[in-house]
């Protein structure tokens, strides 16, 4: 299965959820606002939220104009453009140190699949040759530090851990210290997600920060926040109040192939000018892939 199929096939609940109404609000109606406004619905329906969701609109009834379309059944085509268009900030490269190791910070609630993403991002740069280290920054609950710790005996990396209850930023220390001695070349960081403390989460992170950058120069060079698909709008709340605690470079959008709620990456990206860097798009290992923007839009909008 090629990649664009991969994404296709993740995306199958989604498509089919704004895919079939469209069809029919498509098929033997006139290009008047009454159309337009039920599009508008659609879409919100399908979570790209209420501004997106008129924005995208609007951009289709501009280039209904532009184009001079007087048939509905274009009208898929000119949703796809505008799709790419709201995702076109949503650049997946990931950013890397000019020396030495590169880290990446991966924050967000518990159960959202942070610490499974940690594992696949981990699987993902060692098929690429790379020597990752695991760094067990969620030292709030005994079981992410196991679950973590699994996850390097199935990949195959190192896990830098301290006992429960201790300094985060003492094992991003330790990490860091294990990294350059063991020649690594990412390391990737679990964190607390405990966000219904956040003085002592933003308290955590901070320090964080500031041991990372004065052990590692640039560091860290990606935060990474991951969110649950499945949650549709529940992850817009997520994205702004972690974006008030810390500097999120990057949108990890989990479980995007158990969802009809495909359509809050357009919000993420295009209201929050957060680019999404990953979608998970299964539950394997390599089901972990990075975000092309064209590809969901295409996914999205063809039947």
């Amino acid at each position: 299965m090629g990649l664009f199929d991969k994404f296709r096939k993740g995306l199958q609940k989604s498509r089919e959820s704004m895919w079939g109404k469209f069809s029919k609000l498509f098929s033997g109606r006139k290009l008047d606002d009454a159309l337009f406004e039920e599009m508008e619905e659609i879409l919100i329906a399908a979570d790209t939220g209420v501004d997106t969701a008129l924005w995208l609109v609007e951009r289709v009834r501009n280039l209904v104009k532009e184009t001079k379309l007087t048939d509905p059944e274009g009208l898929p085509k000119l949703l796809e453009q505008a799709m790419k268009e709201a995702l076109s900030g949503a650049d997946s490269a990931m950013k890397t140190a000019e020396q030495g190791p590169t880290l990446y910070l991966v924050v967000g609630v518990n159960g959202v699949g942070k610490t499974t993403t940690i594992g696949k991002l981990a699987h993902h740069f060692k098929s690429e040759g790379k020597k990752v280290l695991l760094a067990a920054g969620d030292t709030f609950r005994a079981a992410a530090i196991e679950q973590l710790l699994e996850w390097g005996q199935r990949v195959g990396c190192d896990v830098i851990r301290h006992s429960p209850g201790s300094d985060p930023a003492a094992v991003v220390f330790d990490a860091i210290a294990a990294a350059n001695s063991r020649k690594a070349d990412i390391i990737l960081c679990d964190t607390a997600g405990r966000l219904h403390n956040k003085a002592n989460l933003m308290a955590e992170l901070e320090k964080i920060y500031k041991v990372a950058g004065r052990e590692l120069p640039g560091a860290p060079h990606e935060v990474l926040l991951v969110l649950d698909g499945t949650t549709g709008q529940n992850a817009l709340s997520q994205a702004k109040v972690f974006g008030e605690v810390v500097q999120v470079s990057g949108i990890v959008v989990t479980k995007l192939d158990g969802t009809a709620k495909g359509g809050v990456v357009l919000p993420i990206v295009r209201e929050y000018n957060i680019p999404v860097k990953w979608v998970g798009l299964g539950e394997k290992m390599d089901d972990l892939e990075p975000f092309r923007p064209e590809w969901f839009a295409e996914a999205i909008c063809q039947p």
